[in-house]
C-alpha cells in the first residue's frame, strides 16, 4: 500500500477535508512539522505532501522509498530541485488553483486601505456616530478608482484576472513583465520606471526570483506619485520592507497593503509597526486561501499523485 506523509496540514486550515488524499493509501497527517522532525516522519514514505516545509538532502537522505513530493502550493522554492533530480524523486505543484481568490483579496485590500473602512467601522461601533449631530462623517477622504491608472507587476494568470476586474471599474491598465515573456497580454506593457511614475495603484503578482528580489525599494518608491497605493500579493522580498516603512513615514506614497512578507509570521519589531496604521494593512498570507481555492487545491494534489504513478506528466516540475 502506498504510504503518504502530509507534513503541514494545518497550513490549509482546520475546515478542509483531506479525504481525497486519505483514500489513496496509508496516510500519516501532521498538523505541523519542525525541521528536526522531518527525517523521521518521511523515512518510510512513498509520497511526501507539504506546503512550506524545506525538503532537500538533509531531510530526505534516509527516505529510501520516496518517489514523489507533492506540493500544496504553486511555488516550490522550499524544495531542492537539483537533489530531487539526482535522486529521481518527482516533484509536482498546483498552478492556478487560487487565481480568483488572490484577485478578490487584492480588491479587498485595496478598498479597505482606500476607503479607510477600519476607521469608519470603529467610528460607528464606538457609538461616535450615534452621538453625531450630522448624518455623514467624512473625516478621512477617499477617492474613486475610475479613471485612474493601475500598474500591475507580473502579468500572469492572477495579474490578468486583476486587470479584467479592474477594467470594470473604469481603470486604465498598464503592466511590467518581470520575466519579459508576457508582451502580448492584451494591455500596455511598459518599463518599470514608467509604471512607477504613471500608476495611481500598483499591485505585485510576481514570483520571487533573482529578477524580483528587492525590486521595489526606496529609490523606486521615490518615483511614485505621492497619492499612490502599493500592494504586494506576490511574494515577500519583492518589496524592501524597511524602505517601505521609511517611504510611508516620509509620505512618498499614500499607503501600502501586503499579504506577503519577507519573514512570516511578521516579526515582533517589524518597521511597519512604527508607521501610522491608517497608511498600511497587512493580512497573514491568506489571499490564496478562500474555501473554494483550498478545496480545489486538495483535489488537484490528489489528481497529481494519481497521475504521477500512472506515468503521466501532470504538473511535473521534476
Amino acid at each position: 500500500m502506498m504510504k503518504i506523509c502530509v507534513l503541514d496540514a494545518k497550513t490549509l486550515g482546520d475546515d478542509i477535508d483531506l479525504t481525497p488524499i486519505q483514500a489513496m493509501g496509508e496516510v500519516m497527517i501532521y498538523d505541523l512539522t519542525q525541521p528536526h522532525e522531518v527525517a523521521e516522519r518521511v523515512k518510510d514514505a512513498h509520497v511526501v505532501v507539504t506546503n512550506k516545509v524545506q525538503l532537500g538532502k538533509k531531510q530526505l537522505k534516509d527516505a529510501k522509498e520516496l518517489k514523489l513530493v507533492a506540493l500544496f502550493a504553486t511555488g516550490f522554492n522550499n524544495i531542492d530541485l537539483e537533489y530531487m533530480k539526482d535522486r529521481g524523486i518527482g516533484v509536482v505543484n498546483v498552478p492556478g488553483y487560487s487565481t480568483k481568490s488572490v484577485a478578490q483579496h487584492t480588491f479587498a485590500l485595496l478598498f479597505n486601505l482606500l476607503e479607510h473602512l477600519a476607521f469608519y467601522d470603529e467610528y460607528v461601533k464606538t457609538k461616535s456616530y450615534a452621538n453625531s449631530n450630522t448624518f455623514a462623517y467624512i473625516a478621512k477622504p477617499f477617492y474613486e478608482i475610475a479613471g485612474k491608472t493601475w500598474g500591475i507587476i507580473g502579468m500572469g494568470a492572477i495579474g490578468k484576472e486583476v486587470a479584467r476586474i479592474a477594467e470594470a471599474f473604469g481603470v486604465h491598465i498598464i503592466y511590467y513583465s518581470t520575466s519579459g515573456n508576457n508582451g502580448r497580454a492584451g494591455y500596455t506593457c511598459v518599463d518599470l520606471d514608467t509604471l512607477l511614475k504613471e500608476s495611481d495603484i500598483i499591485s505585485i503578482h510576481a514570483p520571487l526570483n533573482e529578477k524580483t528580489q528587492n525590486l521595489i525599494g526606496y529609490k523606486e518608491m521615490s518615483k511614485m506619485k505621492k497619492s499612490a497605493l502599493l500592494m504586494n500579493l506576490g511574494r515577500g522580498g519583492i518589496i524592501e520592507e524597511v524602505e517601505l516603512a521609511r517611504a510611508l513615514k516620509e509620505n512618498l506614497i499614500r499607503g501600502a497593503a501586503l499579504d506577503v512578507l519577507k519573514v512570516e509570521p511578521i516579526e515582533q519589531e517589524h518597521p511597519l509597526y512604527d508607521v501610522d496604521p491608517s497608511k498600511w494593512i497587512v493580512t497573514p498570507h491568506i489571499a490564496w486561501a478562500s474555501v473554494e481555492a483550498r478545496g480545489n487545491l486538495i483535489g488537484e494534489v490528489a489528481a497529481n499523485i494519481e497521475a504521477f504513478f500512472k506515468g503521466e506528466m501532470r504538473n511535473r516540475i521534476v
